[in-house]
């Protein structure tokens, strides 16, 4: 019998007899329930989860949002031993008045954004492309100085065959790097005769335009070589039959040295502001269920080249 009889009503065991009370669901020992665990671990994992939400979505938030334009442009110029380097200044000079003209200039800041994203490029063969200027954004006479004067300090050259439909494949690839987001994404290809090496016109010419892209001709005719192998009396047919395509393309054919600065300004101006020239040479060209026997007359011409240079 022990002196303390409130112990004894309590009962228990252990050095002092007395039973502590536990709470609802408590296990012995200070253990964890297993169903107490798991919300634990729901609750950690939770929290984790949103901490890792949070920081992804500040990373998110934290990309630049890249700079919108109303056109993307890429120039791609034909310098292949067809043009002499008489024509190759022509058009280099040509380009780089057009794009500063207050023509152009009005254009420009006739859009939504009053802004644009301009490359230039060079082609000849298969294998000859070659960036001059790259992607630069115009929206001031003062950046298309700059674009006019980068253009200015390259040397003037030339290579050899005629790969249009190379350069198209070369021009289109060249929006998937550009910094900027365009409204409309256009190539701008001349040129002065038809394919004759590399991938097929119209085969490229299909593929470009099923990314979205309109590819616009500006066929040249500056010296009429009547002894020449490459001339074609009707290469704007040839560029409208087997070049140009997507929504609005159309070709403004240049016939003479002189019309050549001209041409290319009120091309630039049609491009910019999004209008075709006419009725008749605003269309869209769908991608062709077999190729136009018009478009292998080039290649068919440096067979007969070789044929002839063999005997």
């Amino acid at each position: 019998m022990t002196d303390r009889p409130e112990r004894q009503a309590l009962g228990g065991t252990g050095n002092t007899g007395v039973q502590r009370v536990r709470a609802p669901g408590e296990q012995p020992c200070g253990r964890t329930p297993a169903r107490g665990k798991v919300k634990y671990l729901q609750s950690l994992i939770m929290g984790l989860g949103l901490l890792a939400f949070g920081t992804g979505f500040q990373a998110a938030s934290a990309q630049p949002i890249p700079e919108e334009v109303d056109v993307a442009l890429v120039l791609a110029v034909d310098i292949s031993y067809s043009m002499d380097m008489d024509e190759l200044a022509l058009q280099r000079s040509g380009y780089r008045a057009a794009i500063t003209s207050d023509e152009v200039m009005q254009a420009i800041a006739g859009g939504l954004t009053g802004k644009i994203a301009v490359l230039y490029l060079e082609w000849a063969g298969s294998e000859s492309q070659a960036i001059l200027v790259d992607w630069h954004v115009i929206s001031s006479p003062q950046d298309a100085a700059n674009f006019a004067a980068a253009l200015a300090e390259t040397p003037v050259r030339r290579a050899y065959r005629t790969a249009i439909g190379d350069a198209l494949l070369y021009s289109a690839a060249q929006f998937d790097r550009m910094p900027v987001a365009a409204m409309k994404r256009v190539i701008d290809v001349s040129g002065d005769g038809p394919n004759n090496q590399g991938t097929f016109a119209p085969v490229a010419r299909d593929e470009v335009i099923a990314k979205g892209i309109v590819i616009n001709g500006l066929p040249l005719q500056l010296k009429l070589r009547s002894s020449s192998w490459s001339d074609m009396d009707n290469l704007d047919v040839y560029y409208e039959t087997c070049v140009i395509g997507g929504p609005g393309a159309f070709v403004v054919p240049v016939r003479g040295a002189d019309r050549f600065a001209e041409a290319i300004r009120r091309k630039l101006v049609l491009e910019i502001a999004g209008t075709p020239p006419s009725e008749e040479t605003a269309r869209v060209i769908r991608a062709a269920t077999g190729i136009d026997p018009l478009c292998l007359e080039g290649e068919r011409r440096w067979q007969m080249r070789n044929r002839y240079e063999d005997q």
